[in-house]
């Protein structure tokens, strides 16, 4: 191996330079912050975890994205986490068990098996905030509009939100009688809007035209708040769609009292996180990127397998994405100072004083042959009259 390759790192990690470290650090306390003012505690989740716990309830797709290793101590199968929302809700769950509406929020890095999209991290910051313990659409309007304020906060403005309902899906498929495999191969088709095979499959079904109907239509509601007539055209012999479709109608037109002017888009096919979100899902769009930014739902059955059931509503992004899409610039340095290599107590104190006020001052160390510019210094400290002030280089 050359000396050239022993340093390349694999594809889809990354690391940041001082500048961008910089930039990220600022973003995720401002984020962190914002999040507290909303009443959220910090949790810090581990990075690994034994298997079972790691992807208890969380669905295949989650498992596929899960670096796995065997732990020397036990002998179990551990995982590096790819996602920390099942980890935070085990924690409500199953160590923190309150009865009580529980905000926690967190950050950290999941890393990824595969890229999650062309050119994609496989080591994101995640960071996100979750609600447990109501079930209403209250909560589920303040987790979006925290996402809402997250993009905000971070210099995004240009963005759409996509609002949709997994129970559409589950209604449909359980009443048209679908089989697992059938359901599955449906998803499939359906996440692509592949709309010739979809036909062809429904065309395949021994089933009701109307169910017929609707499951061929399904691809196609989305777009603005028309879609929701569409669809209680084409879903009207479903029973519960006409609760679910309020449901959806109650939330955007709360949503977008709260935030006037926003743009949101329906999409009734939206399946994201299907394997363990329960109702309201929603993600949030910027023009140019044909991924999500942030996304999120409500989820109520993860607690379950923690011995806790509590109905839960939460929502995730990456702090990369956020920084590579923001419009704001970063926040520049504060002058460094520089101090020479002198063990003058007096020195000393003025070097401890400025660093106290949020100043920087590096100390030239025995030896160094680099002037104060070079070190990237605007103002070195300088010995007059007997007596250490600032100068400007």
């Amino acid at each position: 191996m050359s000396t050239v390759e022993r340093w390349l790192l694999p594809e889809g990690i990354d690391e940041a330079l001082p500048e961008q470290a910089k930039a990220l650090e600022s973003l995720r306390r401002r984020i962190l912050d914002m999040y507290s003012s909303w009443g959220y505690e910090l949790v810090m989740p581990p990075f690994i975890e034994y298997l079972e716990s790691l992807l208890t309830g969380t669905g295949h797709d989650l498992d596929l994205q899960t670096f796995k290793l065997t732990d020397q101590l036990s002998g179990r199968m551990m995982g590096v986490r790819a996602d920390m929302t099942p980890q935070v809700a085990r924690i409500d769950a199953h160590r923190l068990k309150r009865d009580v509406p529980t905000r926690l929020c967190y950050m950290g890095t999941v890393l990824n098996t595969r890229p999650d999209g062309f050119a994609g991290s496989r080591s994101p910051m995640q960071i996100g905030a979750e609600l447990y313990g109501h079930s209403g659409l209250d909560s589920d309007l303040e987790v979006i509009s925290m996402m809402i304020e997250t993009l905000k906060l971070a210099g995004i403005t240009q963005f759409h939100i996509d609002v949709g309902h997994v129970d559409i899906f589950g209604k449909l498929t359980e009443q048209a009688g679908l089989t697992e495999d059938q359901e599955s191969a449906y998803f499939d088709m359906l996440q692509r809007k592949a709309i010739p095979e979809i036909t062809a499959f429904v065309d395949s079904l021994a089933i009701d035209a109307s169910y017929q109907d609707a499951l061929r239509g399904l691809a196609s509601l989305n777009g603005d708040m028309s879609a929701i007539d569409r669809a209680r055209s084409l879903l009207d012999s479903i029973d519960g769609m006409t609760e679910t479709l309020d449901e959806v109608v109650s939330f955007c037109e709360q949503l977008s009292a709260s935030y006037p002017g926003i743009d949101l888009n329906i999409d009734l096919a939206e399946l994201r996180g299907y394997n363990y979100h329960t109702g309201i899902v929603f993600a949030a769009y910027v023009p140019g990127q044909g991924k999500e930014i942030a996304l999120g739902g409500r989820y109520d059955d993860i607690g379950k397998v923690f011995g806790h059931a509590r109905p839960a509503t939460g929502f995730s992004t990456d702090l990369k994405t956020l920084l590579s899409l923001s419009s704001e610039q970063a926040e520049s340095d504060a002058d460094m100072i520089f101090a020479p290599a002198d063990p003058d107590a007096s020195l000393r104190a003025v070097i401890a004083s400025l660093r106290s006020e949020g100043q920087r001052v590096i100390i030239a160390l025995d030896g160094q042959t680099a002037s104060a510019e070079a070190m990237g210094c605007t103002h070195q400290l300088v010995r007059q009259n007997g007596e250490w002030v600032l100068q400007s280089i």
